[in-house]
């Protein structure tokens, strides 16, 4: 090692409160591996304790130092002989004397040993947060980790540190700082200081970076040398052989002592050893945005007029402000990809994007493929949801989303169906009618429900997430299809060669016409082929998959891909048409 890390220069200039995240306790020890007493012998030890303090007690709460509120501080509840009870998180400068509350505990394990610390649960339930692992997260907020639990092999806490901006925030709701006291210490032993980078090094103690930085530099024989001397002392009066011995009161003839002594020397070695202790407060700045509800000063604006004026999101806040806001298509994207978002579909061209903050924005597609949304309903969200849809604002162009107006104006909310909606229930119907004709599955295994719920006309951004969206259909229906069943169905000559789509096909003819079948089931071909495409995306035979599967691709992307899902869903709904038809005619002969 060097001089500047005994030195700990870097360490000593940093304060925790200008760091992301803020250790709450903490007793962390890293060593080498060697004896303490071997050459090459490193440690490095870190620990702190903390307590919240209000106001009313700061003068107390600035003479509080390492003796008082560091790691060797009890964190726990204690009882008192006159029934007064001290509850664990209460900081007592004296006895009876609580000046400040205590955010992490202290959980002895008296049987199965170990240290545990327990985070207050009033810090965990103000910032309502999960415990995911050995991280606390907050669902609200895209599942942001805010606390962070560290232990070591065995098990036991060495580290609990929460991220300072949501400390700011539970410290401002309740009126109070926080103070810090820490230790740290790093040491090396040398054979000789002359052959190390210490070398000049003089021992000795100072004021530095607000703290107090003391170096060390003994020899062997002053750390571990020097005299030493043992003690035994042993009682005289117990007869052994007697089944329930007494022992009664001491005295100078039933005890008897011995001494050993001697001096221990010859230690070679220097041990190199540099500490700091320093006091902080983490101040809360006032706002709490999350526990208190504060308005957050930092919320972004939004472009509201064909000419690009902006207005803050504060200002579009209201029911009564009648104006929509427009957005670029992958700004649903940006939300349905995380953790705790769901989109839904209610019409067409209107759905639903359920937040982690428990909003739902209503949303509508326009004719320029841009998403509309009622001002107000953006405004009231989180500011971190504000931030990503801000990001995907654009200036008004193409109107509001007709069948946005429609729900949201004229309460008379359109007649039509989004084909993402349509495609789980047909093929959950076309299940039902195979079943009833041939008596048996027409799916080998059962759907993907997380997979078909979350397929969206949104995933076709461009071609090749088109190319994506078209195996992602394949996989949900032709590559379930329960083509050992089918064979024995199948009348076709050539049925063990058959593909699940053909064999499909040669089921459907005799209930209707090869060439109905065949049509019906283009799109579905189309569709099959194009997944083979998301290899080779240059293949000639794309575009005739394309034209297969209906796909007018004049239009964009977006569009392409809903009518990539609307055809798909049509086909299986013919393929459903055909069963139908034949459990009619076979009722009709009967």
């Amino acid at each position: 090692m060097n001089k500047d890390w005994v030195l700990l220069t870097k360490e000593t200039s940093r304060r925790f409160s200008t760091a992301t995240w803020v250790p709450l306790r903490a007793s962390q020890t890293v060593r080498n591996g060697l004896d303490v007493r071997q050459i090459g012998f490193i440690e490095e030890v870190f620990a702190l304790g903390s307590v919240a303090i209000p106001p009313e007690h700061r003068e107390i709460g600035d003479r509080l130092k390492w003796m008082d509120i560091g790691i060797g501080h009890n964190v726990r509840p204690y009882a008192y002989d006159d029934g007064y009870y001290a509850t664990i998180d209460q900081y007592q400068y004296n006895d009876k004397q609580p000046i400040g509350v205590n955010l992490i505990f202290e959980h002895p394990q008296p049987v199965v040993g170990g240290r545990r610390w327990v985070i207050n649960p009033d810090l965990i339930v103000a910032l309502r947060l999960i415990k995911q692992g050995k991280e606390w997260v907050r669902p609200e907020e895209d599942f942001a980790v805010v606390i962070r639990e560290v232990v070591d092999a065995e098990g036991n806490h060495t580290l609990i540190e929460i991220k300072k901006e949501f400390l700011l925030d539970y410290l401002a709701a309740r009126g109070l700082s926080l103070r810090l006291s820490y230790y740290r210490q790093r040491v090396e032993n040398v054979a000789a200081l002359e052959d190390t980078d210490y070398a000049g090094l003089e021992a000795g103690e100072k004021e530095r970076d607000g703290g107090r930085f003391v170096l060390l530099i003994r020899t062997f024989d002053k750390v571990w040398g020097g005299g030493w001397a043992m003690f035994r002392v042993w009682r005289t009066d117990v007869d052994e052989e007697e089944d329930a011995p007494v022992m009664g009161p001491e005295t100078d003839e039933n005890v008897q002592s011995e001494s050993t002594s001697g001096h221990l020397a010859g230690l070679q070695g220097t041990r190199v050893e540099g500490e700091f202790w320093r006091e902080e407060w983490i101040e809360s700045q006032g706002l709490s945005v999350r526990v208190r509800g504060d308005e957050d000063p930092a919320k972004p604006e939004f472009i509201v007029e064909t000419d690009g004026t902006r207005k803050p999101s504060t200002s579009l806040n209201d029911e009564d402000i009648g104006r929509w806001l427009w957005f670029k298509p992958d700004a649903i994207n940006a939300f349905r990809t995380r953790r705790g978002f769901a989109l839904e579909w209610y019409t067409a061209e209107t759905g639903g994007l359920k937040s982690t903050s428990s909003y739902q924005i209503h949303f509508g597609l326009n004719d320029s493929d841009l998403v509309t949304v009622y001002a107000n309903d953006i405004a009231r969200l989180p500011a971190w949801e504000q931030r990503v849809w801000a990001a995907h604002n654009v200036g008004p162009e193409g109107g509001v989303s007709k069948e946005l107006l429609a729900a949201q104006v004229k309460s008379a909310p359109a007649n039509t169906k989004a084909p993402e909606k349509k495609l789980k229930r047909l093929m959950n119907d076309v299940a039902g009618l195979f079943r009833e004709c041939f008596g048996g599955a027409l799916y080998a295994h059962e759907l993907d429900e997380k997979a078909a719920t979350s397929l969206s006309r949104f995933d076709g951004v461009d071609d090749a997430a088109l190319l994506r969206l078209a195996k992602e259909l394949t996989r949900q229906f032709s590559d379930r299809l329960n083509t050992r069943l089918m064979r024995e169905i199948s009348t076709h000559q050539a049925k063990s060669k058959l593909g699940s789509i053909k064999l499909l096909e040669s089921i459907l003819a005799p209930l209707s016409s090869q060439e109905l079948a065949h049509r019906v089931l283009g799109p579905i071909v189309g569709v099959y082929d194009l997944r083979t495409g998301d290899a080779h995306p240059t293949s000639s035979h794309i575009e005739e998959a394309f034209n297969l599967a209906g796909i007018d691709r004049s239009r964009s992307h977006l569009r392409q891909a809903q009518q990539m899902i609307d055809n798909y869903a049509r086909a299986i709904w013919g393929v459903g048409k055909i069963l139908f038809d034949g459990l009619e005619k076979e009722k009709e002969r009967a």
